[in-house]
């Protein structure tokens, strides 16, 4: 849904809500033009200037505490040169790179597209076809998403025509170069699949800060899958030890429809992915498998909620994180079944493994039914290495610290062999042994 520009008549006394959000505000939104384009940032804008950063009282916020963000004074990110070769992936063939929010060509690959797939930024589909779809899709209404159109100001877009199956996978490569100042960057990015069509997309986003650099990656990701339509989507999180990062997945599904979403988190000082799914149509299918991995004090947030107002849906959700030292987890994941949505069958599992003492998980799978015929079930685990397990391997001459590598590698493995691209997945399960081993 898009962000009303009715907003534009609050009176004075409701705007500039928080300081913080106000200052930020005026460094972000610093391009101006006119038509549609410019009418969307204003109506953003406004809702951002009547509204504040969310705080640990207000429920969906209640394990997450921003505080540490609003301390840091933002600036608006610009391209650095950099290199990519240490993450381009061998299997694909197209690729979007954009640095600091900003669209890189040179390092981007999307010669030889086959028939029917456009792959660019902003600039590749005229307006009417762009302003159909863009921002009609954020899902809930919140200010990290109104911040994130309030400065719309190019996007990576992906657009598969109708009968049209990609048989490559798609990299959008989301690159956060930190220098002397602490920098925010918004990346936007849009997807449709027409009718009949597929595609493999590789969301990830990456960090040449070396642990020391601050930023805040905002980002906005919106996926249509049209009738008949199989969107497989893959969204890799590896930011730096000191970012912050806050993302919207917000997914429109139509009938007969089938997206499968395997999304990792293995950095940043505090994360939080938002994924909402809205069914439009019947007889869709829905995949959600998730992965995250946490050590030191890092926080890591996920909050899903999927809305299947139709009859005949299929969903299954497995959430797992592994967190160790004195991280923190959370997930929330909500599944709403109207009356309407008759015959659904829908599963959701949260399954958790701390490694310390210390760490900590908040979960709460949660469904809310009122349809009377349908197939529903939702749980949640919290355990340790278990003794016995240990015992087994050290028993097969494995040393105890092998052992635990060894279990918490099978844990971790479930959700990343899921993801269709073998050099990343190998370089995953590289990341999640280090993390680990700390």
């Amino acid at each position: 849904m898009s962000i009303p520009v009715s907003l534009t008549s609050i009176p004075e006394s409701l705007l500039d809500r928080d300081a913080f959000l106000s200052d930020l505000l005026s460094r972000v939104t610093t391009t101006k033009s006119d038509g549609w384009l410019q009418d969307l940032r204003d109506g953003a804008v406004n809702w951002v200037r009547h509204s504040v950063i969310p705080n640990t009282r207000e429920e969906e916020w209640r394990f997450t505490d921003l505080s540490a963000l609003k301390k840091v004074d933002f600036n608006l990110g610009t391209f650095n040169e950099t290199s990519v070769e240490d993450f381009v992936l061998p299997e694909v063939s197209q690729r979007l790179v954009f640095v600091n929010g900003v669209y890189a060509p040179h390092l981007s690959n999307t010669e030889n597209l086959p028939a029917g797939l456009i792959v660019g930024n902003l600039d590749i589909l005229p307006g009417e076809v762009v302003r159909e779809y863009l921002a009609q899709a954020e899902g809930e209404k919140e200010v990290f998403t109104a911040l994130n159109t309030a400065a719309l100001n190019d996007v990576a877009v992906v657009w598969v025509s109708k009968n049209v199956v990609v048989e490559t996978p798609i990299h959008l490569l989301f690159v956060s170069v930190s220098g002397e100042f602490a920098t925010i960057s918004q990346p936007r990015v849009l997807v449709v699949a027409e009718n009949n069509s597929q595609v493999t997309l590789i969301e990830e986003y990456i960090s040449f800060s070396q642990n020391e650099g601050v930023y805040f990656t905002n980002g906005v990701t919106e996926i249509w899958v049209n009738e008949n339509a199989q969107v497989s989507h893959n969204r890799i999180v590896r930011e730096g030890a000191a970012a912050f990062h806050v993302g919207k997945t917000a997914v429109t599904q139509a009938r007969y429809s089938r997206y499968h979403c395997n999304a990792v988190t293995v950095g940043g000082k505090i994360s939080r992915h938002n994924l909402e799914i809205l069914q439009t149509g019947e007889q869709t299918e829905t995949t959600l498998n998730g992965l995250t991995v946490i050590a030191d004090s890092q926080l890591a947030d996920t909050h899903s909620a999927l809305s299947l107002n139709h009859p005949h849906g299929v969903s299954k959700q497995l959430h797992k994180c592994i967190i160790g030292d004195r991280a923190h987890g959370v997930f929330n994941g909500k599944v709403f079944v109207p009356k309407l949505a008759q015959l659904t069958d829908a599963s959701q599992l949260n399954r958790n493994l701390l490694l310390s003492s210390k760490s900590r998980i908040d979960t709460k799978p949660q469904l809310e039914i009122t349809a009377d015929n349908v197939k529903c079930a939702h749980g949640a685990t919290v355990s340790q290495l278990e003794d016995n397990e240990i015992f087994y391997l050290q028993s097969r001459g494995i040393d105890e610290n092998d052992a635990r590598k060894l279990l918490v590698n099978a844990f971790a493995t479930e959700i990343i062999n899921f993801i269709p691209v073998a050099s990343l997945r190998e370089s995953l399960l590289r990341t999640v042994t280090s993390l680990t081993n700390k």
